[in-house]
């Protein structure tokens, strides 16, 4: 396998991953708070963030 290069945006910066949504058998439906699914919410928002200002370097760069 060819080792990523020094030009290669993904190997100094890679794409941020989505959080993993929790299945409803992680979920105790006892109305606790934080519930699994609003760590996820919070995680899914962060991520997307993320992936924005991830995809807004990459134009920066493939702009170059």
């Amino acid at each position: 396998m060819p080792k990523a290069s020094r030009q290669d945006p993904s190997h100094d910066d890679p794409r941020p991953t989505p959080p993993e949504r929790p299945t409803q058998d992680e979920c105790c439906h006892s109305g606790c708070s934080p519930c699994v699914f609003d760590l996820y919410e919070e995680a899914l928002e962060r991520y997307e963030a993320a992936l924005a200002a991830w995809e807004k370097r990459q134009a920066a760069r493939k702009a170059r």
